[in-house]
């Protein structure tokens, strides 16, 4: 799909390894901007059930999500872990209106997201390695050595052809927060340099 060029607003995509910490920096940042009209958080659809533990998002079988694709219904759609994901088309009405979106994304999907929305940023939430399997454990979806392959994965040094920041999410929420919080108003501008590391 064509986002086109006319995208005043801009599409902000957090990425992460499962355990940085994406969810929990992304719902404070909504409590955050919860009465700043022009910030949006985006509701992705997942052929995952709802479990109250993960993001709040609109979960659908693998037969409707293929539907709705099929309708052209989704802005960017990718397959991760043995499940669909989309971002809702009407988000391109809501960036030519000049909004700041913030989506939970992935990086294997970024490509698709550079194709559709001019106005991408990036937000790359990390943590130490010994961080994220504690969180990994706790969470509980994962065998011990289901932890071990993930974090044994070699991640390549990448860089995203968009403005991005970096942000470390191994030590206080609260500060991670902040500089989450920080990153997003700096990615908002127009003047944001190429790469900001916070």
């Amino acid at each position: 799909m064509d986002g086109g060029k006319q995208q005043p607003g801009t599409m902000i995509v957090v990425v992460g390894p499962s355990g940085a910490g994406k969810d929990s920096l992304i719902n404070a940042a909504r409590d955050h901007f919860r009465n700043d009209p022009s910030v949006g958080f985006i509701r992705r659809i997942i052929t995952r059930a709802a479990d109250g533990e993960t993001e709040d998002h609109g979960s659908v079988s693998p037969e409707d999500f293929a539907a709705m694709k099929g309708e052209s219904r989704f802005a960017v759609s990718w397959q991760a872990h043995g499940l669909h994901y989309g971002i809702p088309v009407e988000t391109l009405d809501e960036l030519a209106a000049g909004r700041t979106l913030i989506a939970n994304g992935s990086r294997g999907a970024l490509a698709a997201f550079v194709d559709v929305y001019p106005s991408l940023a990036v937000i790359e939430v990390t943590a130490r390695p010994e961080v994220i399997a504690e969180r990994l454990k706790l969470r509980g979806r994962e065998t011990p050595d289901e932890i071990e392959r993930r974090l044994s994965r070699v991640t390549q040094d990448w860089q995203p052809d968009c403005k991005f920041a970096i942000v470390d999410n191994s030590g206080a929420l609260r500060e991670a927060r902040q500089a989450f919080i920080d990153a997003v108003d700096r990615l908002s501008g127009p003047a944001t340099p190429a790469k900001a590391v916070v």
